[in-house]
C-alpha cells in the first residue's frame, strides 16, 4: 500500500512527463514522440537517460546538454515538497508497551442487523481463541441504507440473540475502526492478535492490518482466519445475512425476517427488531435494492457508479468492513482509492462503501432512551409510529392545546 506522500510525489513525476509530451509504458518508463526510451520514474522523480543509449552495450557519455537536462530535472523534482502540513507524511511509531499477554482473538463487523448467520462467526471466534480470550466488536457505522441500527441497539440485540457470547460483546465508542481495536489490544499488552472474519474479507484484513504493524501498533504476529464461506442463495442459517434481513424489512416481509432471528429470541422482541430496522431505513422515503443490499443488485450499483451518480471524486465515504472513513482520490473500474485524515490510504470495492455520516447527520433508528422493550418510553415510541394510537393522539392534542394557549396569550 502506497503512502500518501508516495502517491503525491509520483503524481508530480507523471505531471512533469505529461507536460514534456512523453508517453508511459505503464511500468515507470517514458518514451518520446519518436518512440525512444528517455526517462524512468525512480523514487517519485524523473530520471533521464542518454538518448544515444544502445541495448546490450555501455552507454556513451552524456553530452553537456543531456547532463544539464538531467540535473535540472532532478533539482526541480527535489524541490517538490508538501505545500502544507496536511500533505506531509505522518511519522507512525506505536507507543512502547510491555507485552504481558498472549493472543487476543477479534471479530470486527457491522452486524446490521444481527442474524442467525452471525452465530457461526461468533462460535468460530470463541473456538479459535486462546483460553476464551476474545472480543466481538460491532462497528459504529450507521446510515439509512446499509446500517439502519446504531451501535447501542446492535449490542443490545446481539446479547439477546447470542447469550453465550454476551460477556465478550464490546460496546465502546472509541472502537470506530479495525485500527482502533488493534491499537487498544496493543495498549493492553497483547503480543499477538488473531482476526476472524468472513472468507470474503480475509484478504482485506490481512493486507490492511499487516501494512500498519510496527506503525500504529506492534504485534509479534497478526493472524487472519476465515469463519467459512456463506452461500447467499442458500436456505436456512447458511444462507442468512444482514443484506437479506434489510431486504425483508424493506419489503415489509415479517415472515421472511423472522427466519433470520434465532427461535430462542422472544417473538415480540424479534418483531420489534423488524420495526426498528424499518424505522432506521426510513422506508417511507423510498429505497433501492442496490443501495440497501448491493450484493443482490450489482448491475444497478455499477451502472450508477459508472454514470458518476454516486461516489464522486472528493466525496467522503466509509468502508463498511473496516470502519475507515476517507476522501475519494481515485475512481477505479469497480473500486475506490481513499485517504483518511491521518493519511492512511485504503482501497474499497464499491459494494463495501457507504456515504459517510458526518457530524451525526442522517441518524436513524430508535432514540437511545426508548429502546428497551417493555418500558413505558419504548411503548410510547412505538405508538407514535402507529396511526391513531392513543399516545399519538395524546401528543397531537397536547401540541394543539399548546398552540391554542399561545394564540390566546
Amino acid at each position: 500500500m502506497k503512502s500518501f506522500f508516495q502517491f503525491f510525489t509520483e503524481s508530480q513525476a507523471v505531471q512533469q512527463a505529461t507536460r514534456m509530451g512523453l508517453k508511459t509504458d505503464g511500468h515507470g518508463g517514458w518514451y518520446d514522440k519518436k518512440g525512444e526510451f528517455v526517462a524512468k520514474t525512480e523514487s517519485g522523480q524523473l530520471k533521464f537517460f542518454n538518448k544515444r543509449q544502445r541495448v546490450g552495450k555501455q552507454d556513451p557519455p552524456q553530452t553537456d546538454k543531456e547532463k544539464k537536462l538531467s540535473q535540472t530535472t532532478s533539482a526541480s523534482a527535489a524541490k517538490v515538497e508538501p505545500t502544507s502540513q496536511a500533505e506531509k507524511p505522518i511519522e507512525m511509531i506505536p507507543p512502547e508497551v510491555e507485552k504481558t499477554k498472549g493472543t487476543l482473538t477479534i471479530a470486527f463487523g457491522r452486524f446490521n442487523p444481527p442474524t442467525t448467520g452471525h452465530q457461526k462467526l461468533l462460535d468460530t471466534v470463541a473456538t479459535s481463541s486462546d483460553d476464551g480470550d476474545y472480543v466481538i466488536v460491532p462497528s459504529r457505522s450507521q446510515d439509512k441504507k446499509k446500517n439502519p441500527l446504531d451501535a447501542d441497539s446492535k449490542v443490545e440485540v446481539m446479547k439477546q440473540m447470542f447469550p453465550n457470547h454476551s460477556g465478550n460483546i464490546v460496546n465502546d465508542p472509541a472502537n470506530r475502526t479495525i485500527f482502533d481495536v488493534m491499537k487498544k489490544a496493543h495498549a493492553d499488552g497483547y503480543a499477538n492478535v488473531r482476526i476472524v472474519g468472513g472468507s470474503d474479507r480475509v484478504g482485506e484484513f490481512e493486507k490492511l492490518t499487516g501494512t500498519y504493524n510496527k506503525k500504529l501498533y506492534d504485534f509479534d504476529k497478526i493472524e487472519v482466519r476465515s469463519a467459512g464461506d456463506r452461500d447467499a442463495d442458500g436456505e436456512g442459517v447458511e444462507g442468512m445475512s444482514a443484506s437479506k434481513q434489510r431486504k425483508y424489512a424493506a419489503d415489509n416481509d415479517l415472515k421472511g425476517f423472522l427466519q433470520g432471528v434465532p427461535t430462542s429470541m422472544n417473538r415480540e422482541m424479534a418483531k420489534q427488531l423488524f420495526q426498528n430496522v424499518r424505522a432506521g431505513m426510513k422506508i417511507e422515503e423510498g429505497w433501492n435494492l442496490w443501495q440497501i443490499a448491493p450484493k443482490f443488485d450489482w448491475k444497478n450499483l455499477r451502472e450508477n457508479y459508472i454514470n458518476k451518480k454516486i461516489f464522486k471524486m472528493g466525496q467522503i465515504v466509509e468502508n463498511v468492513n473496516t470502519g475507515l472513513i476517507g476522501k475519494i482520490i481515485r475512481r477505479g473500474t469497480s473500486y475506490l482509492i481513499c485517504v483518511t485524515e491521518d493519511k492512511i490510504m485504503f482501497k474499497s470495492w464499491i459494494k463495501d462503501v457507504s456515504e459517510a455520516v458526518v457530524n451525526g447527520s442522517d441518524v436513524g433508528g430508535v432514540p437511545p432512551d426508548q429502546r428497551l422493550v417493555g418500558t413505558d418510553s419504548h411503548r410510547k415510541y412505538v405508538e407514535t409510529m402507529v396511526p391513531g394510537s392513543s399516545y399519538g393522539k395524546h401528543f397531537i392534542n397536547k401540541y394543539r392545546k399548546k398552540k391554542i394557549d399561545t394564540k390566546n396569550g
